[in-house]
């Protein structure tokens, strides 16, 4: 079967490796003139389920040696104190958990030096319309090209192309969880080497932590906005300056970091929204990652969702010999309850993380301040449960292992 996929940043290369391995002939289109190489991007956390994929990819190895290496976070108050926290500390609540966090942009360049020399990667080029038959699917590029496919898989993020093609508006399945992300790449001119510093203020957070591979910096700013900011997608300027105006009234190190994000080649900012559907399926069309069910940008999982995603819908095409409508059924009843799960942590990570109030802001220094000097086994009696826990509690079905489940009548 020849499949299309829509996207090469995390769940196009990881769901291209294994239909390739399990026999089918995937095709990648991604609109970015070149692959996504370097260092770009923001931190991405890969938990237990995740690290598995990788681990059978024969990959674990080289992003353990790419890992970020930040190993205290360091919270700046004006008028207080510092407190240092050491997050080897805080990882000991989570010590079988295989958690690792890389820079996106290193994760997108090891997936796509695994796959490059198996799989047709086609960049500068994109989805422009499907239109499918009993048979398959014929796709439009906006290239002007054409091209005849079994399936099509819409991996192409939280503003998916194909979603909007085949499942409508995208204001339609994205829920606005009330904040907004933004983040990029700087100087280290506060010499940071293993330190995160990290900035509270009321409804907004910013960071600081360091590069070790460029020996430069990266800034992160979230903060909480009940209404929806108005901006057009390209405009990064426009951008650039609805993150100033949030910011303009913070001191601590907030000017300079603004400064440096005018200069930034590559500054990113984006609502923190949810993608909800009934199902990720359609026809002969499906989604992975964030296309499908983002559960929120840097708040939820959805980069490990992203390859998980990538490997169950791999997996259920190859045990049921390429039905794809029993295919996408297996597919979603395996991933359903995960992304459930998932999807309920990132409206609690940014109810407790970015201070609603003052009052808010005092209870999270002194809540934080006691972490640090609680016995290391209660330490882990209260950490677990949290956020990390349920990332990490899918377990993958064994590789020699069909899936248990029925064949929908409308496949048999």
């Amino acid at each position: 079967m020849d499949i299309l996929i829509s996207g090469a940043g995390v769940a196009g290369p990881v769901l291209a490796y294994w239909l390739q391995h399990h026999g089918f002939t995937p095709v990648v289109v991604e609109r970015t003139p070149r692959p996504r190489l370097g260092l770009g991007g923001h931190a991405v956390d890969l938990f237990a389920p995740a690290s598995e994929v990788m681990d059978r990819m024969d990959l674990l190895p080289r992003l353990r040696a790419a890992s970020v290496e930040t190993s205290a976070l360091r919270y700046e108050r004006p008028g207080g104190s510092p407190i240092e926290v050491d997050l080897r500390d805080i990882s000991e609540a989570f010590a079988d958990d295989r958690h690792l966090e890389i820079m996106r942009g290193e994760l997108a360049s090891i997936l796509h030096d695994a796959t490059a020399d198996r799989v047709d990667y086609r960049f500068g080029d994109s989805v422009a319309a499907l239109a499918e038959d009993d048979a398959g699917i014929d796709v439009t590029f906006d290239s002007g090209r054409t091209g005849r496919f079994d399936l099509v898989i819409g991996a192409d993020g939280l503003h998916s192309t194909v979603r909007q093609l085949i499942f409508g508006p995208e204001d339609e399945v994205s829920h606005h969880l009330g904040g907004y992300l933004a983040v990029g790449t700087l100087p280290n001119y506060r010499e940071l080497s293993t330190h995160t510093v990290l900035y509270n203020a009321v409804d907004r957070i910013a960071a600081m932590y360091p590069v070790a591979q460029t020996g430069q910096a990266r800034a992160v700013f979230l903060f909480r906005r009940t209404t929806e900011l108005v901006y057009e997608d390209r405009d990064i300027d426009a951008q650039r300056r609805l993150l100033r105006a949030e910011y303009r009234s913070e001191d601590w190190e907030i000017p300079r970091l603004l400064d440096e994000m005018d200069r930034a080649d590559d500054f990113y900012l984006d609502a923190i929204s949810q993608i909800r559907l009934d199902s990720w399926s359609r026809g002969r069309v499906s989604l992975v990652g964030d296309a499908g069910y983002a559960p929120g940008p840097a708040v939820g999982g959805g980069t490990t969702l992203a390859v998980v995603g990538a490997y169950l819908l791999a997996r259920a095409l190859a045990e049921t010999g390429g039905a794809h409508e029993h295919a996408f059924a297996v597919y979603e009843q395996q991933l359903g309850d995960y992304v459930r799960r998932c999807r309920e942590v990132a409206p609690g990570v940014l109810r407790r993380g970015i201070p609603r109030s003052r009052t808010h802001l005092q209870f999270n220094a002194a809540a934080t301040r006691l972490l640090t000097k609680l016995p290391a086994a209660l330490r882990k009696r209260l950490l677990a449960g949290g956020a990390s826990s349920t990332l990490s509690s899918f377990t993958l079905p064994d590789e020699a292992t069909p899936p248990d489940i029925e064949a929908p009548e409308r496949a048999r």
